[in-house]
């Protein structure tokens, strides 16, 4: 099948396969890794309208290289992933500062700018500037899973570093041919071979497919390991006073990190200790669970207003030294996370 598989892969790509997604019309790299980073585990449906909105604001690397980290986040928020954003400017930095503005051209050198590894390297290295480099996100590694039958646990790296070598053989010989044949293995994956109910008979691999001719492509890939899923209780302090609410930084590391947000609790009892002897009182909303990939949020929001004249100057200040007022017209300009955005917007 290793003969014939890249031709099938770029023939249906041309006839069948997607062409008027907006990064598809370019071979701007800059535009093609933008659109790259942001498809990372995020729905294309989804990264379409961030996409548009990032290119209206920051039309090329340079930029948004020169662009404050908080106005990216800003942008960014909603999209989940944040160290995603953070990489983003941080990657346009250094294209700009090392490599004059201009994306290198090799995979292997694109591979060492923050935030983009090896799949994403050799995809933007294919659409671009048609070098032959494999990519293995996880679309394509159920693909080639289930052509091949691999049944090696993808979990251990030797087995990870087997299906590379693979993907490496299957590459087309033209390299005229690599645009198709990557966004061929995309959309084979994204659109026929999905993680269930898979469309064999409208595959161009059908015939050949080792998977499918057990019976049970839904078996492949094999991955044993998997992450747990945990569960947090965070109680939320949505400090207000007149037209500003009070945000803090979040930490470097973590969920939703270097966003702006409302301060937590681990538990009511501690907030309450917290704001002991403050002027106003705690009106509890309903609460509401905000899902991430391996984690459930029990978020409890507690609004505390406080009135008009009290002395703010000892209450959050000296609590959260990281925090500021925001009035509330420009709280879109900060990058919040999107439950949090939510949770302002809905409740005035």
């Amino acid at each position: 099948m290793n003969a014939d598989f890249a031709g099938r892969v770029v023939a249906w790509q041309r006839r069948h396969g997607r062409h008027a997604l907006p990064w598809q019309r370019t071979r701007d790299p800059y535009r093609v890794w933008l659109s790259e980073i942001m498809l990372q585990q995020t729905q294309v449906s989804t990264v379409l309208a961030y996409y548009e909105r990032f290119l209206q604001r920051f039309p090329d690397v340079a930029t948004l290289a020169a662009a404050p980290a908080d106005e990216v986040l800003a942008l960014w928020a909603g999209l989940g992933y944040y160290s995603r954003a953070r990489h983003l400017h941080r990657c346009a930095q250094e294209v700009v500062a090392t490599h004059g503005g201009a994306f290198p051209r090799r995979a292997e050198v694109l591979a060492t700018l923050p935030g983009i590894g090896r799949s994403t390297a050799a995809a933007i290295a294919a659409f671009c500037f048609d070098e032959r480099a494999a990519i293995l996100d996880g679309n394509v590694k159920r693909v080639l899973g289930r052509a091949f039958a691999v049944d090696d646990d993808l979990s251990v790296a030797r087995h990870e570093r087997a299906l590379w070598a693979r993907a490496e053989s299957l590459l087309p010989p033209a390299p005229g041919d690599m645009p198709a044949y990557t966004q061929g293995l995309m959309d084979l994956g994204a659109t026929v071979c999905t993680r269930s109910a898979p469309r064999c008979g409208t595959c161009p691999l059908a015939d050949t497919c080792l998977a499918r001719a057990e019976g049970r492509p839904e078996a492949y890939p094999v991955k044993t390991r998997r992450l747990r899923r945990s569960a947090q209780r965070v109680v939320l302090l949505w400090l207000s006073q007149q037209d500003r609410v009070w945000l803090v930084r979040r930490p470097a590391t973590g969920i939703w990190a270097g966003l702006w947000s409302l301060p937590e609790f681990d538990a009511p009892e501690v907030l309450a200790e917290a704001l002991a002897g403050w002027p106003g009182q705690a009106d509890w909303l309903p609460g509401f669970t905000h899902v991430l990939t391996h984690r459930d949020l029990h978020l409890e929001p507690v609004r505390w207003v406080l009135p008009a004249g009290a002395d703010t100057q000892a209450l959050p200040g000296a609590r959260w030294p990281q925090g500021r007022w925001v009035d509330a017209a420009s709280l879109p300009e900060h990058g919040l996370p999107a439950p949090v955005a939510r949770l302002l917007a809905a409740s005035g």
